[in-house]
């Protein structure tokens, strides 16, 4: 079961969300349909074919999208951290099953009252579209991940999106004189899990980026990124994008201090 939840609490959504673009009438009428929930890990928000009747924006920790296929497998499809929303507007049911992968904090809105409020508000109407605009975005992004042979290429992949992606959520990344010290927000059953292996081979493939002195493994959930340009060669994106992400990250670390 869910913790209680609570009615009324202001909306605390970052900059690079698309509800932070709302006109303030529509964000306190948001606020005043808020009720926050709370999830421990490993409980489920939404279970797979399932009407829901709120929709969800997440608050604090991650939810995952998971999928048990015909065999029995579990398939992770991907992942919603703070500022994601969730949930089908207007018609369908889930596809996924929604769960807690860490404890979780997000705003639950009443469907009907949601779906009534965009109905009169072009500003929320356009921020859902460019939520699933982004989604869309992501997916793509996940596929040409997934789509290299080697685990350890994945990994690296994984990493970067946590770079560019995550870059914004609190505690995930320590830009350093040595490089980008990235905290995976996910244990390894749950990462084999989203990369389509086993744990065993996250063990292998991170150790095998460590030997080739691209990464350094500082914990098991701490990697520091050592080589931008090896692992975008890696991951088999764009390696000058990627390296101007990372030297942005660094470059305002510098600021800061």
């Amino acid at each position: 079961m869910a913790k209680k939840t609570h009615k009324g609490v202001r909306l605390t959504l970052s900059g690079s969300t698309a509800f932070s673009q709302l006109r303030p009438e529509t964000r306190d009428t948001l606020n005043a349909m808020c009720h926050v929930k709370r999830y421990c890990a490993g409980q489920t928000v939404i279970h797979a074919q399932e009407n829901s009747d709120f929709i969800g924006c997440v608050l604090s920790g991650i939810l995952r999208m998971q999928k048990t296929l015909a065999d029995g497998r579990a398939h992770i499809v991907g992942l919603l951290v703070e500022g994601d929303t969730f949930g089908r507007v207007f018609d369908g049911a889930a596809e996924f099953n929604i769960e807690a992968a860490t404890d979780t904090e997000f705003c639950a809105f009443s469907r009907t009252d949601f779906e009534a409020l965009m109905t009169r508000s072009p500003d929320l109407e356009r921020a859902v579209l460019l939520n699933i605009t982004d989604e869309l975005d992501r997916a793509r992004e996940w596929l040409i991940i997934l789509s290299n042979q080697k685990i350890a290429d994945r990994i690296a992949g994984f990493l970067l999106l946590l770079c560019s992606r995550f870059r914004d959520i609190d505690h995930m990344l320590k830009p350093g004189p040595e490089g980008i010290e990235v905290k995976i927000p996910i244990n390894r059953t749950d990462l084999a899990h989203l990369l389509g292996t086993r744990p065993e081979s996250i063990s292998r493939s991170l150790h095998s980026l460590s030997d080739q002195g691209v990464i350094d493994i500082l914990e098991p959930d701490r990697i520091l990124i050592r080589d931008a340009k090896a692992l975008a060669l890696a991951a088999d994106v764009d390696e000058f994008e990627t390296i101007a992400t990372l030297q942005d990250l660094l470059k305002n670390h510098r600021v800061e201090h």
